[in-house]
């Protein structure tokens, strides 16, 4: 059965083809580091430890100590603590979806269509503009692959290559009907769903 990061990476392959695939949480203008900044310039570790495992807020709340300590230091410390304390939340944020820790990125990052809709949709109170995008993204898919069967399916009998390419566009529009079906069905998480079953993914 297709896999739930196997359908991210269907949907993202055709409409949002020309999308960076960047992770959204490693900003420094992403929603871990606005957390982590406004839990040190709070005095309150509680308003970041929502990003991390249950497991794991020792650790921050350990980082937050020791970056309070440093920071009043001087200016330099400050800075220096501070950027510590982001990368270490973002480690540990990353961590537990299952996912490497690559370094903290710039901001101004495009994140992708996808992401911008949405933060828009969560902002505005509405997620009918996100709906739409991605209802449009999973048709177009379909509708692609749909075509390319299509067009290979008359192959002539015993024309091997031309078999071979039937069951390639046959097997991708097949794969990704069930994928997408099986998303929302299951209604889950990849990041979440990673983090707790990692291991039990099995891509074709």
């Amino acid at each position: 059965m297709v896999r739930l990061p196997v359908i991210a990476a269907l949907l993202l392959g055709g409409f949002f083809a020309t999308q960076r695939a960047v992770a959204h949480c490693d900003g420094m203008d992403g929603p871990v580091v606005k957390a982590a900044r406004g839990a040190l310039e709070a005095g309150d570790v509680r308003l970041v430890l929502a990003w991390v495992q249950k497991e794991d807020e020792a650790a921050v709340t350990q980082a937050f100590t020791q970056t309070q300590a440093v920071r009043k230091l001087n200016s330099q410390a400050r800075e220096l603590a501070d950027h510590y304390f982001y990368e270490t939340v973002v480690r540990i944020h990353r961590a537990g979806e299952g996912e490497p820790y690559t370094g903290l990125k710039p901001a101004g990052r495009d994140p992708g269509l996808a992401i911008v809709s949405a933060d828009k949709a969560i902002e505005s109170g509405s997620v009918d503009d996100l709906v739409k995008l991605l209802s449009e993204a999973a048709a177009k898919g379909a509708r692609d692959r749909f075509q390319q069967v299509r067009a290979r399916k008359g192959f002539a009998s015993g024309d091997t290559d031309a078999g071979r390419e039937y069951v390639k566009a046959y097997v991708e529009f097949i794969h990704y009907a069930e994928g997408l079906h099986d998303a929302i069905q299951r209604g889950g998480d990849p990041h979440l769903e990673r983090s707790h079953d990692t291991g039990k993914h099995a891509a074709h």
